[in-house]
């Protein structure tokens, strides 16, 4: 426990942009402030020249140079957590067909005997179903089938690497020491060529598998004679490529095998002639199914025949990954679920519906993998982002002003409209009514708003406006959802430092309060329980957004919940529970109001602010009003 307490202390403090003092980082993870400064003291013993973590009256901060140095030093070998002797007593075991002396392993590794007692207990405790250890004095032994073996080492080296992610030259260091790059090059050049679709991140995943196979095959070949390879293009493929690289004949059992975990996990048949034999009418027929329903319930449509196909044949690897509760892992679920919470609601939204029909069970990376799906489609369809209007403020001189507008006109069209040229010095500033002005005098009061520019409108003119967009649209965005926002808020259904144990005891007693308001019903708050075991609503550090699929409320209202000590919830912990209701005439509104929404509070800086100073509803009005106009 504590080794993954202090790996959540790394990354939080890797995503800190400042000091974090020791209270918010144990509220943060729901422990004391000494146990952070244990945790401090036992990574830091991990590095040998500068402290990993660094602290001073203001808190505690990650030394990055120091941190990558001891990364390196652990891919080198030259350090061993408890963890990494878990894996490296594995391997050995594995590798060892006629079984490990204990003493000699603890002479190697320099740790007591007693310690790789421990670690062997440790290892009883994750063997999958197929593997045991047998015993006899010192002598253990690994038995079970090679198919076991293998998987066993997959799944410890996946959980080895940080976050899960498996990384490339990990692969080649651990298992082929040669020619892997070129090979993973061969192996999608061929695949494209053969008709597939390669998901970049499975094929990482099935190269482990692969470089296994060879490991295995090297250190005990299974036949003198080369064993017909099957009659499959994929095995086909691995075949002739693994001869070509690594010099190894891999087994008739190993070619049927890697070509269905490449079609599980890395690869889909492009949607050519022959790609379209692999969709199942059944599954054609479910999926669009639930974008009808999508439709009805969000107002957006994902009715176009090629999305549906192609996410007919990702769902048709999805069943035969689920069947084999063989889920892939996807690096971007945080990222996805917090940049684009409407896209991935609509993904939660789309698996619920699978399931429903199809009697599978999704993961949050199987819902984010749906949501690169969903997203790709609606950026390909979606026109350039509603530009930015803009007033330009030029005093008549000849033609300047003209001259002035066609040069922002040329250089800014896709981006900024030109609603209105002032030329004139009597500018009624207040009422000018666009996102942005450009102006060549300078207004009587500054204003965010304002970019003051030369008559002569320049390249540097031009990229200081596209450097303020982001700015503006935000703004922009904030002033369109302020006003019903605020509406949606009532003090009876406000909480602050409400004795709070979890997401369903958080869940229950603002639905409760929202049921006594006459707001929803005891089974939106069911329909809400049910959104939180499909995916958590933690959609940003420190924030939850419970809510029902359906937008089936009486009237729209928003729960709020502010603890200053976290909450815990699923696996995480927040400080700002924001119980969201949205009634069904609200549906047009849900889709903008729900990402700002959640953009305000993914600002760290903001739900601090928050949670530091909304200490009644009335200051959290105040606060959250200051924040939008901000």
């Amino acid at each position: 426990m504590n080794q993954e307490r202090e790996q959540q202390l790394v990354e939080r403090l890797g995503r800190a942009e400042a000091w974090t003092t020791s209270s918010s980082l144990a509220d943060a993870l729901g422990v004391t402030r000494r146990s952070i400064r244990n945790y401090v003291a036992s990574i830091n013993r991990h590095s040998r020249n500068h402290e990993i973590i660094e602290s001073s009256p203001r808190g505690y901060r990650l030394n990055a140079a120091a941190y990558a140095v001891y990364r390196e030093s652990l891919s080198a070998g030259e350090a061993a957590t408890p963890r990494q002797r878990l894996y490296d007593l594995v391997r050995t075991l594995v590798d060892s067909d006629d079984g490990v002396d204990l003493y000699e392993l603890a002479g190697e590794l320099a740790v007591s005997d007693s310690t790789v007692e421990s670690d062997l207990g440790r290892v009883r405790r994750i063997l999958p179903e197929g593997l045991g250890l047998s015993r006899s004095g010192s002598i253990v032994a690994l038995a079970g089938g090679e198919r076991a073996k293998r998987r066993l080492l997959s799944r410890m080296f996946h959980d080895e690497t940080e976050h899960g992610v498996v990384g490339l030259e990990a692969i080649q260091r651990e298992f082929v020491p040669d020619h892997l790059s070129e090979f993973k090059t061969d192996l999608v050049s061929a695949l494209r060529e053969a008709g597939y679709y390669v998901n970049d991140f499975g094929i990482d995943s099935a190269l482990l598998h692969i470089a296994i196979a060879v490991d295995r095959t090297r250190k005990a070949p299974v036949a003198e004679e080369a064993e017909a390879v099957p009659d499959d293009p994929v095995a086909r493929v691995i075949a002739g490529l693994t001869a070509q690289h690594f010099d190894v004949a891999l087994s008739g059992d190993d070619l049927e095998y890697l070509p269905s975990l490449l079609a599980v996990h890395a690869i889909t048949p492009l949607l050519n002639d022959a790609g379209r034999s692999y969709l199942d009418p059944k599954i054609v027929a479910v999926v669009r199914s639930v974008i009808e329903d999508v439709g009805r319930e969000y107002l957006i449509d994902l009715s176009d025949d090629e999305f549906i196909n192609r996410f007919a044949l990702h769902v048709r690897s999805l069943l035969r990954r689920a069947s084999q509760r063989a889920y892939s892992r996807n690096p971007l679920a945080g990222s996805i679920k917090t940049s684009y919470p409407m896209t991935y609601e609509l993904s939660v939204y789309v698996a619920r519906g699978l399931q429903k029909r199809l009697g599978v069970t999704f993961n949050d990376d199987e819902i984010a993998y749906i949501a690169l799906h969903i997203g790709a489609y609606l950026s390909e369809r979606a026109q350039a982002e509603e530009r930015v209007t803009c007033t330009i403020v030029c005093p008549t001189y000849y033609d300047l002003q003209t001259t002035l507008r066609n040069r922002v006109q040329v250089m800014l069209g896709d981006v900024l409209d030109v609603k209105m040229l002032i030329a004139r010095t009597d500018v009624d500033w207040d009422h000018l009514g666009t996102d942005l002005v450009l102006t060549t005098i300078e207004p009587p009061v500054p204003s965010p708003s304002a970019l003051v520019i030369k008559p002569f409108f320049s390249p540097a003119d031009a990229d200081r406006v596209r450097g303020a967009l982001p700015r503006i649209r935000t703004t922009r965005r904030r002033r369109a959802i302020k006003e019903n926002l605020l509406a949606y808020f009532d003090e009876s259904l406000f909480l602050r430092d409400a004795p709070l144990t979890g997401a369903d005891d958080t869940i229950r007693m603002l639905g409760d309060r929202m049921v006594a308001a006459g707001a929803i019903t005891s089974q939106y708050v069911e329909g809400a329980l049910e959104r939180e075991r499909l995916s958590s609503t933690v959609f940003a550090d420190g924030l939850a957004v419970p809510h029902a699929l359906e937008m089936s409320a009486r009237r729209t209202v928003i729960a709020v919940a502010i603890n200053g000590s976290s909450i815990p919830w699923g696996g995480k912990r927040v400080n700002v529970a924001a119980f969201v209701a949205f009634s069904s005439d609200s549906r047009s509104d849900f889709q903008t109001f729900f990402d700002q929404f959640i953009a305000v509070f993914s600002d760290g800086s903001n739900l601090r602010r928050i949670v530091e100073q909304a200490t009644s509803f009335q200051a959290f009005i105040a606060e959250l009003t200051a924040i939008l106009d901000s």
